[in-house]
């Protein structure tokens, strides 16, 4: 299903989500979006940022490995 609306351009090149949009998708104030330029389908895309906040627990030792599959995980998520 498509939502979505015609928006203006500001001078500044903003442009505002529609509240139609923003409510479908959760998106509130200060939250970040990511913004891509999708060649094949020749369309900019707006992708809800959601950042995941790695955790360790303080006196859990942790092997080199989980530090590793860790970063590689959210390193994934940032490129994505």
């Amino acid at each position: 299903m498509f939502v979505g609306e015609v928006v203006k351009v500001t001078r500044n090149f903003q442009v505002t989500i529609p509240a139609s949009v923003r409510c479908r998708v959760g998106i509130k104030e200060g939250d970040f979006v990511r913004v891509f330029y999708d060649e094949r389908e020749g369309v900019i895309k707006i992708v809800p940022w959601r950042r995941k906040r790695a955790t360790i627990r303080v006196g859990r030792r942790i092997s080199v490995e989980e530090l590793e599959k860790a970063v590689e995980e959210m390193l994934d998520e940032s490129t994505a």
